[in-house]
């Protein structure tokens, strides 16, 4: 049976999962880096949520205008403590928005290019610590 969905017929269909499938918390695509198999699970999953929101600069998401970082903004300002407050605070506010994981601890650092973010954090379904690195580099808008 077809459902209407913005004036696009779409087909349901029935799917059937595999048993090593079945086995993961999480399941999603992701088309970044994958080449023919865009499936995420877990882990890897949340990760690249993670790295996801940090791409995106608050204010640029259509009808969600405080989802994103302030870090892309603040990348040319001076390094004062003012401006590293604020940053930990996007940091955690973003980690915290995910209930996947939690946050142990922030350490924000400048680098030549950039700004250097390292967290602590834990995946709760599994209570795996890891430390996530993100540069955030002035003359590219990336994040390495």
């Amino acid at each position: 049976m077809a459902k209407l969905y913005n004036k696009k017929s779409v087909a349901s269909m029935t799917a059937t999962i595999s048993e090593s499938q079945a086995a993961f918390t999480y399941k999603g695509f992701n088309s970044k880096d994958i080449i023919g198999n865009f499936k995420s699970f877990d882990i890897d999953l949340v990760k690249q949520d993670i790295i996801n929101h940090f791409y995106i600069r608050k204010g640029e998401k259509l009808m969600n205008p405080d989802f994103g970082t302030v870090i892309w903004d603040l990348l040319f300002e001076p390094f004062t403590e003012e401006v590293k407050k604020l940053i930990v605070e996007d940091v955690e506010q973003i980690i915290n928005y995910d209930p996947r994981i939690a946050i142990n601890s922030v350490v924000i650092d400048t680098t030549d290019m950039g700004i250097r973010i390292e967290a602590d954090i834990t995946y709760l379904p599994f209570n795996i610590n890891e430390k996530m690195t993100f540069d955030f580099d002035k003359t590219n808008n990336i994040i390495n």
